[in-house]
């Protein structure tokens, strides 16, 4: 690509870890067309049926107001969250990012985010040079990120760790950014209880503010475009974190009938994680 990067480098994970669950990553948004052979059928495999010819429709985030309450009476659901994955326009992904690119893209990032008013205005920390109290804090909210695991060690997304990488998070802890985690940003909106709507409509308010000031990487066919091919499209992913104690005690009762409903069962620490 432009970018410099080549089939190995859309491919090393998985040369690396037979275990992985997709094996690829696009170490930038034009990787998608020039690998576009590799990468098409895995799409297809992946996001149920999306063809070569298939075209991702223009950006709609639908009726906002149709979301409501999925557990009002609060039986079920401890929380909700619902984020999203976005790529700065004109910045390679991990692989190909360079030192001087991640400090310049974390100073664009947290001057964006100072911008936000109401109840999206909040807090930039930085990693580097993050102060112990601080990042206990972080760590006590599980707001912290690590390092990356195995999968996107081997793909060189955490080069030059931890420059450039930083977190924020409003002042009721309801919405949070990573900059520079496995995307670029990860946007996301949480709260207690099942009030899927309030989550959802927090976090595409935050998304078109953040637009405003910075242009993400799309495509026509894809639609958003980030360093994973799960993560395509919309890329939104809304999980909510729920008590089923009976179910959990049989692990693969619980991801049989998941999978029924084509649904993933995580740990409380999100992917790759246990509990």
């Amino acid at each position: 690509t432009s970018f410099g990067s080549t089939l190995l480098d859309v491919i090393q994970s998985g040369l690396e870890n037979h275990d992985s669950g997709v094996g690829i990553y696009a170490p930038d948004a034009e990787a998608y067309t020039v690998f576009a052979d590799l990468f098409d059928p895995i799409i297809e495999d992946y996001h149920g049926g999306f063809k070569k010819t298939d075209k991702h429709p223009p950006k709609d985030f639908g009726d906002v107001d149709s979301l409501g309450n999925l557990d009002p009476a609060g039986e079920f659901i401890v929380s909700t969250r619902v984020r999203c994955g976005r790529s700065l326009d004109g910045y390679p992904f991990n692989p190909c990012l360079t030192e001087a690119q991640y400090k310049e893209m974390e100073d664009k990032v947290s001057s964006t985010l100072s911008g936000l008013e109401g109840e999206l205005k909040g807090t930039f920390y930085p990693l580097t040079g993050m102060s112990k109290d601080v990042q206990q804090k972080l760590i006590d909210d599980h707001f912290l990120f690590k390092e990356g695991d195995r999968f996107l060690q081997t793909a060189n997304a955490c080069r030059f760790w931890p420059t450039g990488r930083g977190i924020f998070h409003n002042d009721a802890k309801t919405f949070l950014v990573w900059c520079n985690e496995e995307d670029h940003l990860r946007i996301i909106s949480m709260q207690m209880g099942g009030d899927l709507g309030q989550v959802y409509r927090r976090l595409v308010t935050a998304v078109n503010e953040i637009e405003k000031r910075l242009p993400f990487s799309h495509n026509d066919r894809l639609g958003f475009l980030t360093f994973c091919p799960t993560n395509l499209g919309t890329t939104v992913r809304a999980s909510v974190h729920i008590k089923v104690p009976k179910l959990a005690a049989n692990k693969a009762k619980l991801e049989e009938i998941a999978g029924k409903f084509n649904l993933q069962v995580r740990g409380t620490r999100g992917e790759h994680t246990e509990a």
